[in-house]
């Protein structure tokens, strides 16, 4: 009967002890499981590419052009002043004629002495060469008289084209717009005396208007070709214009190492005169992407990479990433990550591939 009882009390002591055993096993289990961490998170929202820049510039014609007269001569009189309109053919100023006036006389002088040359000569060949057909007059004296013709010719021909440089010069002493548009500087003043192509007014034609701009080498690289300009004046932000990028310079200016670009204005307000001081903005550089929180960025393998959570088993994955731009607050994302996934922003650097996660906040 002791024995019995002894065996019965053996075996309640190995059970207890199993049941301790287990409960150690369990408990160390449940110490070696990582536990669930809180964090902060956002989720990735796809932007558009680029920054906004703004350049400084200036209002000018589209097409503008110098006009002088093409010979010298003393300004006789100016019609037109600094902002003046002018029409297409309108005479803008004139020269003293005096001069060009006697040269057509004198050509014209010289042309009917070179024609009453040439009607003498004529008939003398005519008869020349009749003479000879019949056998009268000696070969001699007809190829004399056909050459003294041909001479003839040539001087009536000579005396006709000095007629016509004479004329011209007679109609360069005026100086007509070749277009319409508006005088913005002005050469010369009546009474003095200006050599030939030298500028006389400059006009701007009614073409339209440019938004005229210097703008770093670095910086039109990032310009894309049909790139849309806002404009507006410098005094007055709410007169504004948009514009596309018409003409960039082929080279840096050697002064400023800056590159000339000139946008075309669409439909410009009457306020943008020309010569008003202007600010032009862009969005240039770069390919959309997804903004994060700098605080998101880790590194996988010495590379970029975040946290994403898998909204389904609250789960973190270490995703590796290409950033396009870094600064303190902020890093774009190109590549890795899509529009809508959840990225971990906050406790980073306790995590492990696989924990499971309880998310404090998600921001957009």
């Amino acid at each position: 009967m002791k024995n019995v009882t002894w065996r019965r009390a053996a075996a309640a002591a190995l059970a207890l002890l199993a049941g301790l055993a287990l409960a150690g096993c369990d408990a160390e289990e449940e110490e070696g499981a990582a536990p669930i961490r809180p964090v902060r998170a956002v989720t990735a929202d796809l932007q558009e590419g680029g920054e906004v820049v703004s350049v400084a510039g200036t209002i000018e014609s589209r097409a503008q052009v110098d006009l002088g007269f093409r010979i010298g001569g003393r300004i006789l009189e100016r019609g037109v002043d600094v902002g003046d309109e002018v029409t297409a053919g309108q005479v803008l100023a004139s020269l003293d004629s005096a001069d060009e006036e006697n040269g057509v006389r004198a050509a014209e002088a010289g042309l009917s002495a070179a024609l009453g040359t040439l009607s003498e000569a004529r008939i003398n060949y005519e008869r020349q060469r009749t003479l000879y057909q019949r056998q009268i007059a000696a070969r001699a004296a007809f190829e004399r008289a056909e050459q003294v013709f041909t001479s003839a010719q040539a001087s009536a021909d000579a005396a006709e084209a000095q007629l016509a440089i004479a004329r011209r010069r007679l109609d360069d002493t005026v100086l007509y717009s070749d277009g319409p548009g508006v005088v913005t500087a002005i050469g010369g003043e009546p009474g003095e005396v200006v050599s030939a192509g030298r500028m006389i007014v400059q006009l701007a034609r009614a073409e339209g208007k440019d938004a005229v701009f210097d703008v770093a080498a670095a910086l039109v690289d990032t310009v894309a070709p049909n790139t849309e300009i806002v404009v507006a004046l410098s005094n007055d932000p709410s007169t504004t214009a948009s514009g596309r990028v018409r003409e960039v310079a082929p080279r840096a200016d050697a002064a400023t190492g800056t590159i000339r670009v000139r946008v075309g204005l669409i439909d410009p307000p009457a306020g943008m005169r020309l010569g008003s001081t202007v600010i032009g903005r862009a969005t240039v550089g770069g390919a959309p992407g997804i903004e994060l929180p700098a605080t998101a960025l880790t590194s996988s393998d010495g590379e970029p990479a975040v946290w994403v959570v898998d909204p389904a088993t609250s789960e973190v994955s270490l995703r590796p990433v290409i950033v396009d731009r870094f600064s303190p607050a902020s890093v774009r994302v190109g590549e890795g990550l899509e529009p809508g996934e959840v990225v971990v922003t906050a406790g980073v650097q306790a995590l492990r591939p696989g924990q499971k996660v309880r998310l404090l906040e998600t921001a957009p």
